[in-house]
């Protein structure tokens, strides 16, 4: 194993005890939001997600306290921001909402080291001018051309697996289709080898995993371990495309002007970041799309009988599933957001999930409108200079897939409920049971 592997990063092995284990471990049986005190909400708790309540608690804080404080012993003081306009102003301001210190709720800022911050970050977790200048070296692979190109072989595979699909029998709609048809398209984007790519999918569920018992990783040091077996992995790849480099992501950040000379760990970052972005959002879409045209089936109707449809189905759904539900940033000095005086170093979560819900925005916002005039008003990719770069690529292999399934398929029927994540930074389905009958 490389040296890069045998450092054993000490910043990754102190933060063992992180916010979200401590609220998984305070949030069991959490009750519901009309049954807490206001001070008591706490929208970051993951099991809101794993039980899919976490609405009545943003209504709640939309209605009575869009701007809410929240105070954890691991994380210090954060908070929500809840309303669309609050949610956009502050995504907008990078100078005094910061991404340097991290997009997630992290350990309290007293405790940050700068080890911490150096050694493993990605450019969506960086400001200007280092942000600009990384994002740079992998952006052409989102570039329109670079999308046209691509629509073929995101076509043929889609027909590919969607032919594949048993019909009258119940299979899982999240490894069989959205796993699968994201995990080859960011196996193509990285040129990772196919028969290996389910690994890019286990690195991405277990980033933002909570540990826990029967979870997806036990431990904190087991997810170090993962990672630390993706960082050798890729530090492989790595020496291949400086010699041979190709148009894929490795190559680019290998080769390219404001990359080329980090270490492999220090790369970690940006691998994951681009891993998770190519990954767990478009799946828990695709997912997310299914489940939701279950939910609403006078929608589901419209589409089958009007297909053209799809163009609106894609922002739609991805306002109404928003894969990723929060980002974080830091606050470089004191301020206000909505009366409320924010303190310098305090954290910031910008709930897109909440935004996307905003009734002064979206009206009749919990439901899936496949007419909505305004659905690409969305905040899922994000505002402002950290707007997602996929963005394009994640509509078009939606777009792509309820083109292809609607051709073969009269419906998919949801049969059971879904798993859901256990997380509160990804919104997303571990499992969701259905059945296909083609035309």
């Amino acid at each position: 194993m490389s040296d890069a592997t045998e450092e054993r990063p000490g910043f990754l092995m102190a933060t063992l005890r992180t916010p979200e284990m401590e609220m998984a471990e305070l949030g069991i049986g959490v009750p519901d939001a009309a049954d807490l005190a206001l001070a008591d909400i706490n929208p970051a708790n993951p099991h809101l997600f794993k039980d899919d309540r976490w609405y009545e608690h943003f209504a709640r804080l939309r209605a009575e306290d869009p701007v809410h404080l929240n105070e954890l012993e691991t994380s210090g003081r954060y908070w929500s921001i809840t309303k669309y306009d609050d949610v956009r102003a502050v995504d907008g301001d990078w100078e005094t909402f910061s991404s340097a210190r991290g997009m997630t709720l992290g350990i309290k800022p007293s405790e940050v080291t700068d080890e911490m911050l150096q050694r493993v970050t990605s450019f969506i977790a960086m400001d200007p001018p280092t942000h600009t200048e990384q994002r740079k070296t992998v952006r052409g692979v989102s570039a329109p051309s670079n999308l046209k190109n691509l629509e073929p072989e995101i076509r043929e595979r889609t027909i590919k697996v969607l032919d594949s699909l048993p019909e009258g029998e119940t299979f899982d709609w999240v490894d069989t289709v959205s796993i699968e048809l994201t995990t080859l398209l960011l196996a193509t984007l990285f040129d990772f080898p196919l028969e290996d790519r389910r690994k890019l999918t286990r690195w991405s569920d277990i980033v933002f995993a909570v540990p826990q018992p029967g979870g997806v990783v036990e431990s904190q040091e087991q997810k170090v371990e993962e990672l630390l077996e993706c960082v050798a992995y890729f530090e492989n790849l790595w020496v291949e495309r400086r010699a041979n480099p190709g148009f894929d992501l490795v190559s680019m950040l290998a080769n390219g002007e404001a990359t080329k000379d980090m270490p492999t760990m220090a790369h970690l970052g940006n691998l994951l970041l681009l891993i998770v972005g190519g990954n767990d959002t478009t799946r828990n879409t695709m997912s997310g799309s299914v489940y939701g045209l279950n939910k609403f089936p006078d929608q589901y109707d419209k589409l089958v009988a009007d297909p053209s449809l799809v163009a609106n189905l894609v922002p739609e759904i991805i306002r109404w599933q928003t894969p990723l539900s929060y980002m974080r940033r830091t606050a470089t000095r004191d301020c206000e957001i909505g009366g409320k005086q924010i303190l310098e170093s305090d954290q910031i979560l910008m709930w897109y999930i909440s935004a996307n819900r905003d009734e002064d925005v979206f009206p009749n916002a919990d439901e899936i409108d496949l007419e909505r005039p305004n659905a690409d008003r969305h905040l899922s990719f994000g505002y402002g200079i950290h707007y997602c770069m996929g963005s394009r690529l994640a509509e078009l292999q939606l777009r792509v897939l309820w083109e292809e399934f609607l051709e073969r398929f009269e419906r998919v029927e949801v049969v059971g409920e879904p798993e859901r994540t256990f997380s509160s930074f990804v919104h997303g389905y571990a499992s969701l049971p259905v059945k296909v009958t083609r035309r």
